[in-house]
């Protein structure tokens, strides 16, 4: 009775019911494919170093693990053939080429006579579980989460008590992927961060629950303060299962000096679930504007602006400490993703598909949904989206946010001579302020690259055409 484990975004031992069912029945024989198939959302180059150091984590605790590169679809017929196995199992993901790819795999197992079963590792609740009174999907979170919290959440289940695995002769290396950069070793800082991998992700959770869990309501829009559970590469790579989280949640969740923060802290959990409600029902979510009257929207295409915004050199510091941040150490603060955002829409006007798309390759949290939903919502044509007419200050976000200063110092040290009054607007400083702390703008830091006024009104100029279309098209 032995079965053919398929591991995908479920690095773990603990709650992996594809694995828990595979054990019970005999040896496993497990394995990880790198799909090749996949040419628009891949893994990027962020994620490949978070992939490659948490199978290495994997592949210790589990005590082998096979290793192959390809199309899935052609690969695991002949894998479930060589390791002779009467089952293949995994656990489910939603996007529409995993769903395609899936259901053309069970299909083609089925015929061999090979059983092929797949399970929910990924979700508090599967995409079409939750439905509106009318049958449909949820187009808004307050009613979806509302809808999800009513019904009962299924508790996680526990590690196999052993593990009977084996190798497979045809295994790749590893090693041999080259999923780590080395010239340039531009992730050289990123283990000083992170630790991918299962457990990893455990300390990540008590470390987040025994400390800020307790201020994670009133702090967690602080980009200056440590506030945030960083988990989301964890979940994303299911290091953790957002079942785990719900269940170890619970004694804050009736805790009065936690309740708060606890309560916020699922509903974070909520809009992920949500963000994959929205994708499995919207495939083109991440390619299409879920609302079409934005496809009017005249967006402009200056590369030198968009470099600017990568490079985090648009004169704004909040921003560019954003930009920075993510590329040193592949995360940005969820606040400041909003504002970055927000600046590369609204302030130049720049498509959010190049974002998203920016994002996905320097994320080491990188999730289809959740990325796609994030730069919809700001763009204002996604599900339960920002209005459009929000755009950000960066400036007052930044004195909102960062009051101090403290994280625009870190990330843009050239500017750490600057008075808190003028740490987020230097170009306001008159030319003594700016000379004590040792800057010559337009060469130790960047003019603004827009002048906010002007671009704000621009941006409010180009969505009257998203209004005229709305009112054409009804």
């Amino acid at each position: 009775m032995t079965t053919l484990v398929w591991f995908r975004q479920d690095l773990r031992l603990r709650d992996n019911p594809a694995l828990v069912a595979a054990a019970a029945r005999g040896p496993v024989v497990p394995i990880f494919i790198l799909d090749d198939t996949d040419k628009t959302w891949g893994p990027g180059a962020a994620s490949r170093w978070w992939l490659h150091h948490s199978l290495g984590a994997l592949r210790q605790e589990l005590g082998t693990l096979s290793f192959y590169r390809g199309d899935p679809k052609k690969l695991l017929p002949k894998l479930a053939a060589e390791a002779k196995v009467s089952a293949v199992y995994w656990n489910r993901c939603y996007d529409a080429h995993a769903v395609a790819r899936d259901t053309a795999i069970k299909n083609r197992l089925k015929k061999d006579g090979i059983e092929a079963q797949s399970f929910n590792a990924a979700l508090l609740h599967e995409p079409w579980e939750i439905k509106t009174g009318g049958g449909g999907p949820y187009k808004v979170f307050t009613p979806y989460w509302r809808a999800a919290q009513a019904r009962e959440f299924a508790a996680p289940v526990a590690k196999p008590k052993a593990i009977d695995a084996h190798r497979l002769g045809s295994s790749e290396k590893l090693e041999d992927w080259d999923l780590t950069p080395t010239k340039p070793d531009w992730a050289k800082g990123f283990d000083q961060y992170w630790t991918p991998g299962e457990q990893g992700a455990l300390e990540r959770i008590e470390n987040f629950l025994g400390g800020d869990l307790v201020s994670y309501g009133e702090m967690r829009d602080r980009p200056d303060k440590p506030s945030t559970s960083r988990l989301s590469p964890h979940l994303h790579f299911g290091e953790i299962s957002p079942r785990q989280i719900y269940a170890r949640l619970q004694s804050d969740l009736d805790s009065k000096a936690t309740q708060s923060g606890a309560t916020k802290f699922l509903s974070e959990v909520g809009w992920r679930e949500f963000a994959h409600h929205v994708l499995y029902h919207f495939p083109t979510f991440p390619d299409e504007n879920w609302r079409d009257a934005f496809d009017a929207y005249p967006w402009l295409d200056s590369k030198k602006d968009l470099k600017a915004w990568q490079r985090g050199l648009t004169g704004y510091p909040v921003v560019d400490a954003g930009m920075r941040e993510l590329w040193h150490t592949g995360f940005m603060h969820n606040r400041v993703r909003m504002i970055t955002a927000s600046f590369l829409i609204k302030h130049l006007r720049l498509d959010w598909r190049l974002g998203e798309s920016w994002f996905w390759d320097t994320l080491v949290d990188a999730d289809l949904a959740n990325n796609a939903f994030g730069w919809q919502w700001v763009a204002g044509s996604g599900a339960d989206a920002s209005p459009y007419f929000r755009i950000f200050n960066p400036m007052t976000q930044g004195e909102k946010f960062d009051p101090n200063g403290d994280y625009v110092r870190r990330w843009c040290p050239e500017l750490s001579k600057l008075p808190d009054k003028f740490i987020h607007a230097p170009f306001k400083a008159d030319a003594d302020v700016l000379k004590e702390a040792g800057i010559a703008l337009g060469k130790d830091y960047p003019k603004p690259i827009v002048d906010h006024d002007e671009a704000r009104k621009a941006a409010l100029e180009g969505y009257k055409k998203v209004r005229k279309s709305v009112k054409t098209s009804g």
